[in-house]
């Protein structure tokens, strides 16, 4: 008797499994993908974070730099709220789509289809993760035009952008787990864009802390966005060497804050989707 002779019946389709597996994600993130490169939504993507840079540093320069920043410029001070606000810039579309697969009832299709029923949800993560990319990249290059620069070296560098596409993705599943729980497109995207911006105005990445009502200090110095801002900063480092430096300490709160959302956010997407197998 052979090797394959004796393995038992479901062998062999477990083996042709994974390959279909990987196919039919595939094809889903392409399906996801092409409209969005045809309809223009790339172009959103890479114009969010340059109006988000020059809406805050314009206005904001001389302001903050007279103000007194501890920093050498407000550029390299500004940087990291950049970013976070391209990561959930991105979030927001993610938690649109994800409404409008589950009101559309193709989900439901998904699920007379014979495939895993994490499929689906990892394929829009993964044209998610393809619009972060690039509004990543947008945000790098707005904020090095108003001259933010890496000045730690290539470690700290990349880093910084390990650190930001994380909390992309952390933003992304926590989004799409809110978009499929709702099944509204229209509540998703009213719900999910006034909390970044709160976050953001109510944060250390417009401005230090002392520099708030001594009332909201303790919340501006600790709430999520504050702390993955300072753990941006830190690594992007600063030119006259202002900047905190990368300990333990200063990392572990938006470490702790980005494992603890993609756990959450992981554990809801996992129950919304299998529960529906």
């Amino acid at each position: 008797m052979t090797a394959v002779e004796a393995a038992p019946a479901g062998w062999l389709t477990n083996v042709r499994a994974a390959p279909a597996t990987l196919a039919q994600w595939w094809v889903l993130t392409v399906r996801l993908i092409v409209p969005s490169v045809k309809t223009g939504e790339i172009i959103t993507a890479v114009l969010a974070p340059i109006t988000f840079t020059a809406s805050f540093y314009i206005p904001l320069n001389r302001v903050m730099s007279f103000a007194g920043l501890g920093f050498s410029s407000y550029a390299q001070f500004m940087a990291p709220i950049v970013i976070l606000q391209a990561c959930a810039f991105t979030a927001v579309s993610a938690a649109f789509r994800a409404a409008t697969d589950a009101v559309s009832g193709l989900d439901r299709r998904f699920d007379a289809m014979p495939m895993h029923p994490i499929v689906p949800a990892a394929a829009r993560m993964s044209s998610n993760v393809f619009r972060l990319l690039i509004g990543l990249v947008s945000a790098v290059v707005s904020t090095h035009v108003i001259r933010f620069r890496f000045v730690d070296g290539t470690l700290h560098t990349l880093g910084f952008l390990a650190l930001g596409l994380a909390i992309g993705i952390a933003f992304c599943l926590g989004a799409d787990a809110i978009g499929t729980a709702t099944r509204s497109p229209e509540a998703t995207t009213q719900v999910l864009v006034l909390p970044p911006l709160i976050l953001g105005m109510l944060s250390t990445g417009l401005a230090p802390a002392h520099q708030f009502p001594h009332w909201v200090q303790f919340f501006v110095r600790n709430q999520p966005v504050s702390q993955y801002a300072e753990g941006l900063r830190a690594l992007g480092g600063d030119t006259l060497g202002k900047a905190h430096p990368v300990t333990w300490s200063l990392m572990t709160p938006p470490l702790l804050w980005l494992v603890g959302t993609i756990a959450l956010a992981c554990y809801f997407i996992a129950r919304q989707n299998l529960k529906r197998s």
